[in-house]
């Protein structure tokens, strides 16, 4: 498990924004995670994902990680924020473009 948190660590801290989501941006594998991935497309940020359906250690470990039962989380600046609600109510009142914008996350190209 130590060798899983380092793993963790690593994308979260080399990253600005990091998605561990079901699937892929490109193909989602549940709502949750295409919700997320349509929140974050929609703020116009660049970010990172991971399958945890290609790395179980990874899927267990980000639960344990955050102390958050759920997938998909969204870490900004090494910070974990929550799931795909908490993204959807902070996207809705317009904080979490905002707090993409104070903390100079990287712009999506394109």
């Amino acid at each position: 498990m130590a060798d899983t948190n380092t793993r963790i660590s690593t994308l979260v801290g080399e990253n600005d924004v990091v998605l561990f989501m079901k699937g892929t941006p490109l193909f989602p594998q549940c709502g949750f995670s295409s919700r997320a991935v349509a929140i974050l497309d929609h703020c116009g940020v660049a970010y990172e994902s991971v399958d945890v359906l290609q790395d179980m250690e990874i899927r267990q470990g980000i639960k344990t990680y955050s102390d958050w039962p759920t997938i998909p989380q969204l870490y900004v600046k090494g910070e974990f924020l929550g799931g795909s609600d908490i993204m959807m109510e902070m996207f809705e009142a317009g904080e979490l473009k905002q707090m993409m914008d104070d903390q100079g996350v990287a712009k999506a190209e394109g």
